[in-house]
């Protein structure tokens, strides 16, 4: 006579499955971030400024960066930090410098502290550029964080990163 199984034993396998199911969260399609209408939202905003830099778009750019935008380039010496006003002339030298863009986005982690948004990213770019000895192509990887500020009108702007 076989051993016999109880019910209960029987279930282990397809209550786990449910658990596991249940507790991973569905991620936006080709990214690392849990899908909800809130992560949605700054993703979609994302893709305009990752459109904006594929095209060179300095008007744009700028539209989507806070009048308050200030970046640290990282570093902890204020001569390289970057206000709004720095912003404009860099992007205006970057979008002379170029012939063509691509850049690749891989959303890792969309994060709400207080009233900033935080955007975690790894980036491909490939770049076309003018030279003083002809044109060149530079290819760059890296980590990236944009911080954003929702505004009033529901929208976000960047406050770093670009």
């Amino acid at each position: 006579m076989p051993f016999p199984v109880d019910r209960p034993m029987r279930a282990i396998p397809s209550v786990l499955f449910l658990c596991v199911l249940g507790c991973g969260g569905a991620t936006i399609p080709n990214t690392d971030v849990e899908d909800t209408d809130d992560n949605r939202e700054v993703l979609e905003f994302v893709e305009e400024y990752r459109k904006a830099v594929e095209s060179r778009d300095v008007a744009e750019l700028l539209a989507l960066a806070s009048p308050d935008y200030h970046d640290d380039s990282g570093t902890p010496a204020a001569d390289d930090d970057v206000d709004y006003e720095g912003l404009k002339g860099r992007l205006q030298r970057w979008s002379e410098a170029l012939l063509s863009v691509r850049y690749e986005i891989r959303y890792r982690r969309v994060s709400f502290v207080r009233d900033r948004v935080l955007v975690d990213y790894t980036y491909t770019g490939s770049f076309k550029m003018k030279g003083p000895d002809g044109d060149r192509a530079e290819r760059r990887l890296d980590e990236n964080r944009l911080v954003l500020v929702r505004t009033g009108d529901d929208g976000f702007r960047i406050l770093s990163g670009m």
